[in-house]
């Protein structure tokens, strides 16, 4: 059954449009599917890292770092809407600073770079198909000036759903859309080559993309790493931060092997708790990623469904809001897991302040507040010496237009916090602070001015 489920899934993406690359690249993750351990990464398989060179160290020169920025083309993952905040739209346009969005921030941060060096410093984003018309709007009203000599966009492909019973492509006649799903964000180098795009930055002379989030905005070009990585022909680099407690669900990298592999939440097995050992795995990915676009196209000549990334199945119902549908698996990859599969690839320990990435309504609000400046380069600066820890209670503040109802005269001062809990329903005044360690049981109103100590 499962030959002919694959043919049926394949058929239906040729329909839709889909070149060989996109084929190649799922077939390759249906054939991991056979194997019932496939991408899974036990605890006592993997040995940790000690060995990560951090970027201050990176023996390279100011004008090598200056000189490659020419050739460096940011790519902003941009497939995501705000659902997880209630939202329908684009992530990235949501703002994050009075008048200020996620996309104006890194035009900005582009803008700034382009000014200060002269370099080209394309901005190109992976969009999806549910985010690329109003993102290019925006792109297009607000910050015409940053067009390049590429298009500012591409594709990330899509493919069936999988019934969980028959691996089958799933129907849905009551709405056809969620039949679709996108590959994961390992997706990127098949979609680069199938979408022209990285013939396009080859051509134009482009030889590195600097990938990150655009929820993450301390995500800004930082030439040393290139420079440091042309010269010692390293094909693909992550950044990595120390692991904190904050990171434990995030995906840590280790050793198998002898090689580099990242290991993600769910390539964990089962009762296997090692995955939350912050000080036996050390480091931790950024998801922000350099990638030798040449390495990529030779890599790609030789195998059209690009590097073989480690399967990550995601389960869930045909219509996520309807428990009672039908069980269907969405065959993913993670980009970062290409450093275990492109020889040569290394990471690099970078600050923290490179990695804030906004993924729920308690870091929006870190990032709304005063912990953070926004300076008119689009840098984001940190005003505090550890980042606040902010829980509020899911129920009454995960969705954005509910957070917002709750603090509408804006954020609380959090540069002097330690950590804010919500419990409850809590309504927050004007011009109020925190300070220290601070948890609020609901429902109450804080006052306007003030001021909470723990």
């Amino acid at each position: 059954m499962t030959d002919a489920a694959l043919e049926q899934a394949l058929e239906r993406m040729r329909a839709d449009g889909a070149g060989e690359p996109v084929l190649a690249a799922f077939r390759q993750r249906f054939a991991q599917l056979r194997d019932p351990v496939a991408g899974l990464l036990p605890g006592d398989e993997l040995e940790p890292v000690h060995d990560v060179p951090a970027l201050e160290e990176l023996d390279d020169d100011a004008a090598a770092a200056a000189g490659i920025l020419d050739r460096v083309a940011v790519i902003k993952l941009n497939g995501g809407l705000g659902t997880s905040m209630g939202l329908q739209g684009p992530k990235s346009l949501v703002e994050v600073k009075p008048g200020q969005t996620f996309l104006d921030v890194i035009a900005a941060q582009v803008r700034a770079l382009r000014e200060r060096h002269g370099a080209r410093v394309p901005l190109v984003l992976l969009d999806s198909f549910s985010t690329r018309d109003a993102t290019l709007a925006a792109l297009a009203e607000r910050h015409g000036d940053l067009a390049a000599d590429v298009a500012p966009d591409f594709l990330q492909s899509r493919e069936p759903k999988l019934r969980a019973d028959t691996l089958a492509p799933v129907d849905w006649p009551a709405d056809p859309g969620l039949e679709w799903c996108p590959p994961g964000h390992g997706d990127l180098y098949v979609s680069l080559a199938a979408s022209g795009m990285l013939a396009q930055l080859r051509a134009a002379g482009y030889d590195w993309a600097f990938v990150s989030n655009s929820d993450n905005l301390g995500a800004e070009v930082e030439p040393h790493i290139p420079a440091w990585a042309d010269a010692h022909g390293v094909p693909f680099v992550m950044e990595v931060v120390r692991g904190t407690a904050a990171d434990r669900k995030g995906g840590h990298i280790a050793r198998r092997d002898g090689r580099l592999v990242l290991r993600e939440t769910a390539q964990t097995p089962p009762g296997d708790a090692s995955f939350t050992d912050v000080d036996r795995w050390r480091y931790y990915n950024t998801n922000n990623l350099w990638v030798d676009l040449r390495a990529l196209e030779r890599l790609m000549d030789a195998e059209p469904g690009g590097p073989a990334l480690p399967l990550i199945v995601n389960r869930k119902t045909v219509d996520p809001t309807d428990a009672a549908s039908p069980d269907v698996l969405q065959l993913e990859t993670a980009m970062g897991a290409a450093i275990g599969a492109i020889d040569g690839a290394q990471a690099v320990l970078v600050p923290r302040t490179r990695f804030a990435p906004v993924k729920t309504t308690d870091d929006l609000l870190v990032v709304r507040s005063d912990a953070y400046t926004l300076n008119d380069d689009g840098h984001l600066s940190p005003t505090f010496d550890a980042p606040p820890v902010v829980a509020l209670d899911p129920q009454h503040y995960r969705q954005l237009p509910a957070m917002e109802q709750r603090f509408r005269h804006g954020p609380p001062s959090l540069r002097a916090a330690r950590s804010l809990t919500v419990h409850g329903d809590v309504t927050f005044g004007a011009g109020v602070t925190i300070r220290g360690d601070v948890v609020l049981d609901g429902p109450t109103h804080v006052p306007d001015g003030e001021v909470l100590a723990g």
